[in-house]
């Protein structure tokens, strides 16, 4: 898709949900290239307002920052009354909170605010940016899934499961909405070379890609599907376990994969 057919359809401005750093922040420059005017939300107000001086250092596009804790219950509401005078032609949301280790040693308070940030906050964003997409005939949402998406994921079960919540979500919105001119679509990433993830992920993972060409390949997808995976490898794995595996075994090949976060800092 060309830079104007892209602006078309998906401008004049993108919100991103997540934006400080990591594949939000490569989504930001992914879309800046792009033409796209930013609003980058986060929690963090200072490695948000950094990321977005240095994207608006390149010039040619309107930056906005909301510093904003996607946990709370009226967190689509602020966004919606601090954007009423925006035409947001494309979502990204990014934001996640990822509790590690044994489900029955992970606080409850913890896991309920991540169901709050992975769940209630995406959805409460497609229903109210969806509508205004859909009245004016064009537009995407792309929501942040992952490869834990596909199976159960031991020591971070809640987050997995969140994911999964968001890749049937997305599935069910791409039908819904295509009609109406809005292209929906679930990134269900493998490990990504995150701040967050070489912080608290001492094992590597095969496959692991760096941000820029996660956020390249799915904006590049936007309109051909419900999902994607980015990665020759991780889709060629995900693939082979997907089909050719049992899911106890999966599951199984998962936990080995996240056993050392069994131990909480």
């Amino acid at each position: 898709m060309t830079v104007e057919a892209f602006a078309k359809r998906y401008g004049p401005w993108a919100l991103i949900a997540g934006a400080s750093e990591g594949i939000g922040e490569a989504f930001a420059r992914e879309l800046a290239r792009r033409g796209s005017n930013l609003v980058l939300v986060a929690r963090r107000r200072e490695p948000l307002e950094a990321t977005a001086r240095k994207i608006a250092e390149a010039g040619g596009i309107q930056v906005r920052c909301i510093p904003l804790d996607l946990a709370r219950a009226d967190a689509a509401a602020v966004l919606a009354q601090e954007l009423a005078d925006l035409d947001v032609g494309l979502v990204v949301y990014n934001a996640a909170l990822a509790p590690t280790g044994e489900f029955l040693k992970i606080p409850l308070a913890e896991q309920l605010s991540a169901i709050d940030v992975n769940t209630r906050g995406p959805l409460a964003l497609a229903h109210h940016f969806g509508e205004r997409m859909a009245v004016r005939g064009s537009g995407g949402i792309i929501l942040l899934s992952s490869l834990t998406a596909f199976q159960g994921s031991p020591f971070v079960a809640t987050y997995g499961a969140t994911k999964s919540f968001l890749l049937t979500f997305a599935e069910g919105l791409w039908f819904e909405l295509a009609p109406r001119g809005v292209d929906v679509l679930a990134v269900c990433a493998g490990a990504t070379r995150t701040p967050h993830y070489l912080a608290h992920y001492t094992k590597r993972a095969p496959g692991e890609l760096d941000p820029d060409p996660v956020a390249r390949e799915a904006l590049a997808r936007l309109g051909r599907g419900p999902f994607m995976i980015p990665g020759r490898f991780n889709r060629f794995a995900s693939q082979l376990m997907r089909r050719l595996l049992s899911r106890r075994l999966t599951i199984r090949i998962m936990g080995g994969q996240t056993r050392h976060l069994a131990t909480r800092p």
